[in-house]
């Protein structure tokens, strides 16, 4: 069976300008981080890439080590390209990330210009693809001039096997010095993917608004908390939870009595928003205007389309965001 994607794909999803560039993201991108390892389902896995393109996301964010094992989402993520979307890639933004371990020895992990060359290059193999869209360094190298990982970055542009570039997990000082180097390159900064969500609000600290002066875009991930900003966790911890299955990100402890008190709190605005309150929290992050995209990750279809509905309202009254704020204190 050919994979022929819905026709009014396009009507529902918001498209928001990243940062001061021509480029357009939907609201919502896909995230490879789990469920597209060699321990998932293949065919699972293959329908998550469509359900999202059919509602209109058009962005699907990888990194090397994305698995488990390290490669194997971006393999799989080949396969589905090679399978289905051979007719569709420049309807797509394909993005890939270099800067956690990747392979044993002093050149598969942080940020030299050797690491982050050879990366791209297998993750371009991995793939089957001539060029990502975006590229990122992962995290900032404390041991590598940021002179050099920039440099790298820039020469990939230049080498074509880049559209755009970005940078990853890096705090306001880091981020401000590399976004300056960057223009001095002629290679501009595209965007940040802070970890942000309701729990994790660092980037409201200086990040937010040094990308909205510099007009470089925002993406947060794990908008989420692992799955605590859902109504999953509301009666305690279920049998299927990520944090019963694996605890490797999301441990039983940060499912404290405290935690699922304001966890209930918010369900509640959520529920007078007409709200689940994943959605609210996916609308929280899209309220502001200096956010591009927020990335979700996804176990089942539905979930997908489950999220999409968070833009029926992002909007917030003044109420609504001193009571979130009062709960989140």
């Amino acid at each position: 069976m050919t994979y022929i994607p819905a026709a009014n794909r396009y009507e529902n999803m918001k498209y928001r300008r990243c940062g001061n560039s021509g480029l357009k993201l939907s609201a919502f991108s896909l995230g490879l981080w789990h469920n597209f390892g060699y321990n998932s389902n293949f065919e699972n896995s293959r329908n998550l890439i469509k359900t999202a393109f059919d509602n209109g996301i058009t962005h699907f964010d990888l990194a090397n080590n994305y698995g488990p094992p390290p490669g194997s989402a971006e393999e799989c993520m080949g396969r589905i390209l090679k399978l289905d979307f051979k007719n569709y890639r420049d309807e797509m933004i394909i993005s890939s990330k270099a800067g956690y371990t990747m392979w044993d020895g002093p050149y598969g992990d942080w940020g030299s210009k050797k690491y982050l060359v050879s990366s791209l290059d297998q993750s371009l193999k991995r793939m089957d693809l001539d060029y990502v869209d975006i590229f990122y360094h992962h995290r900032p190298d404390p041991e590598t001039p940021l002179e050099e990982t920039m440099a790298a970055l820039n020469l990939i542009v230049q080498q074509g096997k880049a559209l755009y570039v970005g940078i990853s997990n890096y705090r306001p000082a880091e981020a401000a010095k590399a976004i300056q180097l960057l223009k001095e390159m002629g290679t501009p900064c595209l965007i940040h993917q802070p970890k942000y969500s309701m729990f994790e609000r660092w980037v409201e600290d200086g990040l937010l608004d040094l990308l909205g002066k510099e007009q470089v875009g925002c993406i947060p991930f794990s908008p989420l908390a692992q799955g605590l900003l859902t109504d999953k966790y509301l009666n305690g911890i279920p049998a299927d939870s990520r944090v019963a299955t694996s605890g490797q990100f999301l441990k039983a402890d940060h499912i404290t009595p405290e935690r699922i008190e304001k966890i209930v709190a918010l369900n509640k605005i959520a529920q007078q928003r007409g709200q689940k309150l994943a959605q609210m929290a996916l609308a929280w992050l899209l309220r502001d205007e200096r956010i591009t995209s927020v990335l979700i990750g996804s176990s089942k279809p539905e979930q997908i389309t489950d999220s999409i509905k968070a833009l029926d309202n992002i909007i917030f009254s003044k109420e609504e965001l001193d009571t979130i704020n009062q709960i989140l204190k």
